[in-house]
């Protein structure tokens, strides 16, 4: 591709080719000649250009009509009508069909030459804009927010209307609850999503080094700074910090931190001009701050300044209708990543055992399980035994309620387990279908999880109801 562009011209005329394409390549540009418009359009598909030169008025399919048909090919195409009939109608007509832009005939060559420099600059920042939001698009694939329960599905929404401002938001949570996922989610919905998203683990960072990475430093700042370093915050400017695990501060960066918030600037170390900066702050913690405060470890105007919007985002125990989206997504990242083929048609016995589970870890530990199970599936089915010995044997957890379900049982003898909790669910799901009438949406709310585990788990369990 030519430096300064590459050009298609469309005219019928033979004298008007040779001068365009005589100007245009001095100038420096790639050019390609068509005598109509639908040699035009056949040049378009084999090969990029980044401006369109198009004359009107051409016999077969015309110019507004492959105007219409390279957009159709291309929806960000620059084109450039030229006409020798400079009506306003015609101008109009194909500036309402997608036309960058019109020249008249017989046209000056600095007019012309202005206007496709306008044109080059306009689609390479289209270019731009597209890879960036393929990018951006690759970005939230590949750490998607799977949502299906009521609780995950209010907190997007409330996302999605918080994040335009600039306020300061707090994200509470249990670690591997997808917290950071939240808060990329915030940033790329804001007006700051080409911006950098710049994400800082406190934890990882020994209190002695984390003030440095935050606001940089100037050389021999302190023993080991050779040479003058860029902080997170100054990196981030103008778009957005995520500031995980923020209950492990010093109070020492916490009291810099919260001036970052009220003054809007910094100062690195060993400087004594403070930089402004536009940046904004998005902190994360698995910890009670309101009882840091209490017991001193962390400032109360700090959390205060934080803690405008808040968001807390409940344990995957809490929300089990995400627990089978999450796991067949899982699935499908994994075998991308490690070339297998397991199905992401999940059995009702694995369902009950993922959904039963647990999971202290979270999302983060389903995931594990999850890459664990696709990696060493012998079938194109995950079968019970590919997933860890914890989620097959939870630990079982003491209740009033249990004791009462289990008295019926005489374990003197021996019991299969899984036998008896699979006749407990069916007896379940018979009891909520017959409470709803056979409503099937009704009785999954009523057994707490989602209408297609229902279904799967009456199918699986052949049982008969009168689906409404």
């Amino acid at each position: 591709m030519a430096k300064k562009g590459s050009l298609l011209v469309v005219d019928d005329e033979d004298v008007m080719r040779d001068v365009l394409g005589s100007l245009l390549t001095d100038e420096g540009y790639g050019v390609d000649l068509a005598s109509t418009g639908e040699e035009g359009l056949d040049k378009f598909q084999q090969k990029p250009y980044e401006v369109v030169l198009l004359d009107v008025s051409m016999p077969g399919k015309g110019g507004l009509r492959t105007l219409e048909e390279i957009l159709k090919l291309d929806a960000e195409a620059v084109i450039i009508m030229i006409t020798a009939y400079a009506t306003f109608d015609t101008a109009i007509a194909a500036w309402q069909r997608g036309a960058f832009n019109c020249i008249k005939k017989p046209f000056d060559n600095k007019e012309i030459l202005k206007l496709i420099a306008s044109g080059v600059r306009r689609r390479r920042k289209d270019e731009e804009r597209r890879a960036l939001r393929q990018t951006l698009k690759r970005s939230t694939q590949s750490r998607e927010i799977v949502a299906r329960s009521d609780k995950t599905l209010e907190i997007l929404s409330f996302v999605e209307q918080i994040a335009p401002a600039r306020t300061t938001i707090l994200i509470t949570g249990e670690s591997g609850t997808g917290k950071e996922l939240i808060a990329r989610a915030i940033h790329n919905h804001s007006s700051r999503s080409d911006k950098p998203f710049v994400t800082v683990n406190s934890a990882n960072l020994p209190a002695e080094l984390l003030e440095s990475e935050l606001f940089g430093h100037v050389r021999g700042a302190f023993t080991g700074a050779l040479a003058a370093k860029r902080g997170y915050f100054e990196v981030a400017d103008g778009g957005s910090i995520f500031l995980d695990e923020i209950g492990t501060i010093s109070v020492e960066t916490q009291s810099k931190l919260l001036r970052v918030i009220q003054e809007r600037d910094f100062t690195p170390l060993g400087e004594t001009t403070p930089r402004q900066v536009d940046v904004r702050i998005i902190a994360a913690t698995n910890i009670d701050l309101r009882q840091a405060v209490e017991e001193g470890t962390f400032r109360e105007d700090l959390f205060y300044r934080l803690n405008v919007i808040s968001i807390d985002l409940p344990p995957l125990r809490e929300r089990s209708e995400d627990i089978l989206p999450l796991a067949q997504h899982f699935i499908r990242k994994y075998n991308a990543e490690n070339g297998r083929h397991i199905s992401d048609h999940i059995s009702p016995e694995i369902i009950s055992l993922l959904e039963a589970y647990n999971w202290p870890g979270n999302i983060r530990e389903l995931e594990n399980v999850m890459e664990r199970a696709v990696i060493i599936a012998r079938s194109d089915q995950l079968q019970r035994e590919d997933l860890r010995e914890e989620v097959l044997r939870p630990k079982a957890v003491a209740s009033s309620g249990a004791q009462q379900l289990t008295t019926h049982i005489d374990l003197s003898r021996g019991i299969s387990f899984y036998d008896e909790v699979n006749r407990f669910q069916v007896e379940l799901i018979r009891r909520a279908m017959e409470i709803t009438g056979g409503h099937q949406s009704r009785a999954a709310k009523l057994l707490g999880m989602n209408t297609t585990t229902l279904n799967s788990k009456i199918k699986y369990y052949r049982i008969q109801k009168d689906v409404k």
